[in-house]
Parts: structure tokens; C-alpha cells; sequence
């Protein structure tokens, strides 16, 4: 016997009304202006970003470039503080945290961070911005697109071009400039002596700005970026999301300023479509949540714009959960978001210890290739080459020792004078003063301490070889 499972057909909007069509003819999204608390909340975060980007990396500290990360010397400034090709699993550490702090924010309100904070997301906005300012405003840039070339239109285009290409030449020269000091690079490319690589990596992060946040835009985030593609296995049923309240605003309708919705049988929607207007992404809030929504709020700032003219209450569209839409309560508190949180902290207190307590001396053993020789006195010895590292910002006296080297003995130089971060190899041999070995290959150890304070040292391993039949 068979049970047949009911079926009912849903619809996410009536068939009889036309979808609202957010690109036009030449295939393109004109975004409308507005004003609005999250509108002003953006501004102000990704203006605070690119102060950071665009100012930092002409800070000087201490005779230097306050962040560089120095690849030709492998040295990596930030302010007072110098990391080495050996601290790399703290920048490892760091980029999981980043990680960590990204779930945590998408399981407590979706998208935010691309909508907020994303490069891509903040480089074109700045880029509709330089189309507002030469082509004018969303009908008139339809208007534009759609007429003959002339010379308004040319001029109207070189100019938008002309910003374009600025903000991305500047954005390229800068990104290149945390790598090479950036002074002397902007007087290379000024007087045009700028070398073949240091150009090949400007021009092509200029390229990269130009055509991302000019051309491909919206692709971006709907086709390219993966985390628009991972961040629903994130999502939970309190998650904040920008949501259409379909219970209050349906069914959509005109009406006349200052109209109550049961006068005329309609919600608070009027289908004014200035919520799909405003979205970088040019979809319809009102068919649900979607992939596409970068959680930039622009429709919330949109509606509640409509809502105050019309006299309505505002939310009509607003950051809110499943749970709420459903006549239920958000919990803002709940194991999932717990659990990043903790690890999260966890993880970030970890850090913090491992910066503090990172050794400030560096030492490396390499083996000489030979196994063992026998010197003068008879004693059979290994080479070896210690390199050794002053990490600190001043100069440094360092001491050079075995430890628990009973049996062994050290021949070489083991006073040492550093400048801050000189590198120094430094060979030495180490002779074997007991009798008989114990075996054929035996670990000995190396370290290297501050003569001033012997806490701060550094202690490295490598092997002792000798022949068991002396």
C-alpha cells in the first residue's frame, strides 16, 4: 500500500505582477541614492578602512617604514615590532582566528561582512560614487547608457574612467608600497624609473581594482566569491538576516500618502520598487532570502525612508531571524554562537601569550655534510653553523653554549655582538671528550643566550656522529 505526500505549489510572488527588472538593457545595475542609518554606518566603517589602508603605509617608526613586510630581506615591520620567516606560524594563527571571527559573525548576522567591511564590496561603492558624481543620478545614467556617443557622453565617460583608474593606480601603488618602501617607489613611478617588477605588480593591481570594482562588480560576489557559496551551512534559524515581513506587507499595492493599509485590503508594501533599486546586487528583497544578498541593508534604509513618508511603522524590511518571522523569538544566545565565541577567545588569548612570550633570540643549527674528523689532539669533532638572530630593535651581546654538553666540548667563537636584526652564521666545532660514545649518533644541543639576561635564550638540536670502534 502506497501513501501518496501532498504537494502545494509556492509561490514567492503573484504571476499576475511583472518581476520588478533591476538591470537594464545594457545589462547593467544602476543603484539609486539614498540616505539611512546603515547607509551612514557603512560610510563610516569602510571610511575608517580606507583611511587605515591609504595613511598607514606612509607612517614612518623608527627611522623606517612603520609596516613593511620586507620580502627581499625577509624581515616584517609592524610599528615596534620586527617578525622573522620563523614567526610565520603566528601569522598562520592569526589567519585562523580571522577565519573563527568571520563564522562567529555569519552565525550572528549573515552576510555583514560583505556588506560592511568587504574590499570588494567598499571599492564599489566608492566606484558608483565617481558614476554619480560624472554621469548623475540613476535615471540619468539610463538615460546616458541608452543614448547616441557624443561629446556630453564622451566626456561624461572619460570622466568616470578617469576616477576609476586614479583610485585604482593609488590603490595599486599603495598595496605594492607594504612590500617595497613606498616613498622611493612613488618617486620611481613620478620620474618614470620605476624598476620592471615593482611596475608589473602596480599595474597589475591597478588592473585588478579597475576591473573589479568597475566591470565585474556584483559577479564578484555572486559568482566568484566562495563564501557566498559556504555561508548557508552557517545560517541557523536566529541568525539575523534582511528579511521581508510578507505577513504585514502583503498584499503589495499604490495607495495615497497617508492612506491606512485596511482602507484599501493591502499591507504596508506599496511596490514602490525603490528597494530594488538601491541594491548593489539588484535583486528583489521581497522574494526571500537569496545568495546574492551581501547584507548591506540598503533596502532597510530604502523601505524605512518609504515607511516615514507613508506614515507607517518602520521593519516593514529589517535585520531579523526565521524564528521571528514566524511569530517566535530571536535567541541571540545559543550553543553554536557560544561555541565560536569560546574558541574564538581561546584562541586569541593564545596568541597574545605566544607574542608576548616570542623569543626575541633565533637560533638555527645546519650540520656540516661531512660525518666526523679526528683534530690534533686526537679527539673526534663535528662542524656545524649556527645562525643566529638579534630580533630586538637595539644591539644585543649573546652568549654561545652547549646544554648538558657533558662529554663535549666547544671550540669557537662564543662571544657575540649583534646590531638590531643582524643576522649572523657562525661556525664552530664540537669535540667529543668522553672516552668511548655511547652510540654512533648522539642529539646535543645548542643555545644561545642574552649576556645581560641568560633567561632570554634560544636553544636549538642537532646530532653528534662518531665511530663506535675507537
Amino acid at each position: 500500500m502506497s501513501e501518496k505526500i501532498p504537494v502545494r505549489l509556492v509561490e514567492t510572488f503573484e504571476p499576475s505582477r511583472p518581476k520588478m527588472k533591476a538591470k537594464t538593457s545594457d545589462n547593467q545595475i544602476h543603484t539609486r541614492s539614498f540616505t539611512g542609518l546603515f547607509r551612514t554606518l557603512r560610510l563610516s566603517g569602510a571610511g575608517f578602512l580606507f583611511l587605515a589602508f591609504f595613511g598607514t603605509v606612509w607612517l614612518n617608526w623608527g627611522g623606517r617604514q612603520a609596516v613593511l613586510w620586507d620580502l627581499s630581506e625577509s624581515k616584517f615591520h609592524i610599528f615596534g615590532a620586527t617578525f622573522w620567516p620563523q614567526d610565520f606560524i603566528l601569522l598562520s594563527a592569526l589567519l585562523i582566528i580571522c577565519a573563527f571571527g568571520l563564522f562567529a559573525i555569519t552565525v550572528f548576522a549573515g552576510r555583514v561582512w560583505c556588506g560592511y567591511t568587504c574590499p570588494q564590496s567598499s571599492f564599489t561603492w566608492l566606484f558608483m560614487w565617481c558614476e554619480k558624481v560624472t554621469e548623475g543620478e540613476r535615471n540619468q545614467r539610463i538615460k546616458l547608457q541608452a543614448a547616441p556617443w557624443n561629446l556630453n557622453k564622451l566626456l561624461r565617460r572619460s570622466a568616470k574612467h578617469t576616477m576609476w583608474l586614479a583610485i585604482s593606480l593609488l590603490t595599486g601603488l599603495t598595496f605594492v608600497g607594504y612590500f617595497t618602501p613606498v616613498r622611493p617607489l612613488a618617486e620611481e613611478l613620478l620620474t618614470l624609473q620605476i624598476g620592471g617588477v615593482s611596475l608589473f605588480w602596480v599595474l597589475f593591481f591597478t588592473g585588478a581594482t579597475y576591473i573589479n570594482a568597475g566591470w565585474l562588480r556584483e559577479a564578484v560576489c555572486m559568482h566568484m566569491c566562495p563564501y557566498a557559496r559556504f555561508q548557508s551551512v552557517m545560517f541557523d534559524k536566529d541568525t539575523l538576516t534582511i528579511s521581508y515581513d510578507a505577513a504585514r506587507g502583503e498584499t503589495r499595492g499604490p495607495r495615497k500618502r497617508g492612506v491606512a493599509p485596511a482602507e484599501t485590503g493591502l499591507g504596508d508594501c506599496i511596490d514602490c520598487y525603490l528597494c530594488v533599486q538601491v541594491c548593489p546586487t539588484g535583486i528583489d528583497i521581497r522574494d526571500g532570502l537569496q545568495m546574492e544578498c551581501i547584507g548591506c541593508a540598503a533596502c532597510i534604509d530604502a523601505c524605512d525612508s518609504v515607511m516615514d513618508k507613508m506614515g507607517y511603522a518602520r521593519g516593514l524590511v529589517s535585520y531579523t531571524s526565521e524564528h521571528q518571522l514566524q511569530g517566535g523569538k530571536t535567541h541571540l544566545l545559543r550553543p553554536r554562537l557560544i561555541g565560536y565565541c569560546a574558541v574564538l577567545v581561546i584562541m586569541i588569548g593564545a596568541l597574545v601569550l605566544a607574542l608576548v612570550e616570542r623569543p626575541m633570540i633565533s637560533l638555527d643549527v645546519s650540520k656540516d655534510r661531512g660525518l666526523f674528523r679526528e683534530n690534533s689532539q686526537g679527539q673526534i669533532e663535528n662542524i656545524y653553523s649556527l645562525k643566529v638572530i638579534n630580533k630586538t630593535q637595539e644591539r644585543q651581546q649573546y652568549t654561545v653554549s652547549l646544554v648538558d654538553g657533558e662529554g663535549f666540548e666547544l671550540h669557537g667563537k662564543t662571544e657575540l655582538s649583534l646590531a638590531p636584526g643582524e643576522i649572523v652564521d657562525v661556525p664552530v666545532s664540537v669535540a667529543m671528550i668522553a672516552d668511548r660514545p655511547s652510540s654512533s649518533s648522539q642529539q646535543i644541543s645548542f643555545k644561545v643566550s642574552d649576556s645581560d639576561e641568560p633567561h632570554i635564550h634560544s636553544v636549538a638540536h642537532s646530532r653528534f656522529v662518531a665511530p663506535l670502534n675507537r
